[in-house]
């Protein structure tokens, strides 16, 4: 089991830069030791910092809740609201993760599309009915290095709900075209899609399931 927690920022950004250093350093430790899988800010449009996306590996909610309360974005309110979705990571043929000593990139160079099912009562049949062709698309996409990571958020029963998914395409755009061949929009299983940009940052990450060596 693994919580994506997607956090949007306050009105004033300097309280992230102001806390971004502990916030680091609360990730690293969290990265290195196995429990949380991934981190990524969010960028709008206008490549200006506007929230998170952390993925974390633990069990329960109470790690969750561990998670939040050392987490200097959510006690010094950097975050002015966040979601702790449970989520499944897909286990897929990623290449690794940046390590630290990666460069950062002083753009914007991936978008991480979040696509959000409809909640009528044929949605769980048109999700299965496409999943085997969608999973094949992105396990292509995993190997090729332009699927980054993604998997599908559940509802408290276990049922898929949305999807999370980080591509390496700079801009919306591309994002939006190459999204719109997969199933998951040409099948109807997504209802509403929200995109931003993000960029890597090289942590101690542990492999994915399903990473190749």
């Amino acid at each position: 089991m693994a919580y994506a927690i997607l956090a949007r920022d306050a009105a004033d950004p300097s309280l992230r830069m102001n806390a971004r250093g502990r916030h680091l350093e609360v990730i690293t430790r969290w990265i290195a030791e196995g429990r949380m899988a991934f981190g990524a800010p969010l960028f709008d449009a206008a490549f200006q910092p506007a929230g998170s996306l952390m993925v974390l590996n633990v069990p329960d909610e109470t790690h969750v809740k561990e998670y939040i309360s050392e987490e200097p974005f959510a006690q010094e309110g950097v975050w002015a609201s966040f979601d702790a979705l449970p989520f499944a990571i897909a286990p897929l043929p990623y290449r690794p993760l940046p390590q630290p000593g990666a460069p950062v990139a002083s753009t914007r160079t991936h978008t991480i599309t979040i696509g959000w099912d409809a909640d009528d009562a044929e949605a769980p049949a048109r999700r299965a009915a496409v999943r085997p062709a969608h999973f094949a698309r992105v396990q292509d996409a995993a190997r090729d290095g332009l699927l980054v990571l993604g998997g599908a958020i559940l509802d408290g029963r276990g049922t898929m709900r949305g999807s999370i998914a980080i591509t390496a395409h700079p801009s919306d755009a591309e994002a939006e075209a190459w999204w719109a061949e997969d199933p998951y929009v040409t099948g109807g299983v997504w209802q509403r899609l929200e995109r931003w940009g993000t960029r890597m940052v090289g942590l101690p990450y542990h492999p994915l399931p399903g990473t190749e060596a």
